[in-house]
């Protein structure tokens, strides 16, 4: 059982970072809750590991965390996002629209947030999502749409057609 446990976290550690650091904003606060999460899934393991699929209940837990997280340390304090999309190749001007897009996620509800990380982080699907976060698919579909809508308001750059698009015209 320990030895199982320790493939799951050398396989799926990186995944749940990265799904952390997008659901938290701050790469201290993602560290300590992977760590967190594996804690937790490590006192159950053996009850999660008798599951059909032990990454959804890990990442389950670590969505609920990071929800109690933000209700008790919810900020105040707004961030805008503003600035100039990064010229091609430019790798600090990368950096800096990720660090933006961080921000705005963190402006997204909770849920909404979660809903947008899980599809687009961790490429789940809306009956996966659904059955992670115990809500219809339906109500997936509307809260990705209202999440990449606030998105796209504050990156308005980023939501204009490409010319590529504006030569294919729709599908």
């Amino acid at each position: 059982m320990e030895g199982d446990f320790h493939g799951f976290v050398a396989a799926r550690s990186a995944a749940l970072f990265r799904g952390a650091f997008v659901l938290t904003g701050s790469r201290d606060a993602a560290e300590d809750l992977v760590q967190e999460t594996l804690e937790r899934a490590c006192r159950k393991w053996r009850t999660i590991s008798a599951k059909d699929a032990p990454d959804a209940y890990v990442r389950r837990i670590m969505v609920n965390l990071a929800n109690d997280r933000w209700r008790r340390f919810r900020r105040t304090a707004q961030h805008p996002v503003d600035g100039d999309p990064a010229a091609p190749g430019d790798e600090y001007g990368r950096i800096d629209s990720r660090d933006q897009l961080v921000r705005a996620l963190q402006q997204l509800p909770m849920r909404m947030r979660t809903v947008v990380v899980l599809r687009y982080f961790h490429d789940l699907s809306d009956a996966e999502i659904a059955a992670d976060l115990k809500i219809s698919q339906s109500t997936v579909r509307s809260q990705l749409a209202r999440g990449i809508g606030q998105l796209r308001s504050q990156f308005p750059a980023l939501s204009a057609p490409s010319p590529q698009q504006l030569t294919e015209g729709t599908r």
